[in-house]
């Protein structure tokens, strides 16, 4: 059956012009926001803290196999300053 125009004379929804925008920001969504939970429980710490372990290990894991097969890839993010090992001194 073929679209008829003229059925729905009343109804067409008008175009609305755009505001301009030139040398505008972008207007940024009031929207899905990380916003940090009110009340932080020992699990969700531990949860975190498995998460960065994991990720760090799969990391590892993809840059050395990239590693043994040729190729430049390596780890940029190194381990925080906080976390230094036994006998090491920090050289200013």
């Amino acid at each position: 059956m073929t679209q008829k125009g003229g059925l729905f004379k009343g109804q067409k929804k008008t175009k609305t012009i755009p505001p301009n925008r030139h040398g505008k920001a972008i207007q940024t969504r009031k929207g899905k926001r990380n916003v940090k939970p009110s009340k932080v429980t020992k699990d969700m710490d531990v949860d975190r803290e498995v998460t960065k372990f994991i990720n760090n290990c799969n990391e590892m894991k993809a840059a050395t196999r990239a590693n043994n097969e040729g190729g430049q890839l390596r780890i940029v993010k190194g381990e925080p300053a906080g976390n230094k090992k036994d006998g090491q001194t920090e050289e200013a």
